[in-house]
């Protein structure tokens, strides 16, 4: 690609200087890496919590199992 060649080309149309402004806003957004955020550390109480996805269930001595690794 040259530095004389544009680098996108209206075929259609008759934009106004705010629909170029627009389309030039999008493109650029679109054409930036994304950045995740870093992850949140987890404190040492909350990882020796229960584990994602147990379930408590309901009925006699379900105390019992619910400290109890499945």
């Amino acid at each position: 690609m040259s530095a004389e060649e544009p680098l996108f080309r209206i075929v259609r149309g008759v934009p106004t200087a705010e629909e170029l402004a627009a389309l030039v806003g999008v493109i650029a957004a679109r054409s930036r890496p994304t950045v995740r955020p870093a992850p949140t550390p987890t404190s040492v109480w909350a990882r020796s919590g229960r584990p994602v996805g147990a379930t408590l269930t309901p009925g006699a001595a379900a105390w019992r199992a619910s400290g109890l690794p499945r």
